[in-house]
């Protein structure tokens, strides 16, 4: 598993500092909710969404990689994902997962045979 999954693409030059909450989240075939949480530091980047009542109002954590682009000016994330795709990730629990190495590796390697480009 690469750690590249936990990082931001270069080349979207993700501007650090950017706060993310609040931003809206698009999969490639529409949109998945609200970012609830996010981290910037090196090897260890990511987003929590909160995906309202798409999957009852549950969140998912996705490794910043999975992100295609950002644009700031209209406050939104686009993904490289289908929204079944990430409706069939492994399940998130907040106080549980986010800290959890396993689970984060167990993400990471979904992702990446999902299809996204989450740690390539």
């Amino acid at each position: 598993m690469s750690e590249n999954a936990w990082n931001y693409r270069p080349s979207f030059n993700y501007a650090v500092g950017a706060d993310l909450t609040g931003y809206k989240v698009e999969a490639v075939d529409g949109s998945i909710g609200k970012v609830d949480k996010h981290s910037e530091e090196v090897d260890d980047a990511y987003v929590v969404v909160d995906t309202g009542v798409w999957i009852f109002g549950k969140e998912v954590l996705l490794p910043a990689n999975t992100i295609s682009r950002i644009d700031a000016e209209d406050e939104r994330i686009y993904l490289d994902l289908s929204k079944e795709q990430i409706k069939n990730a492994p399940e998130f629990h907040r106080e549980k997962h986010l800290d959890e190495v396993e689970y984060r590796d167990q993400v990471a390697s979904y992702y990446e045979q999902a299809g996204g480009d989450g740690a390539r």
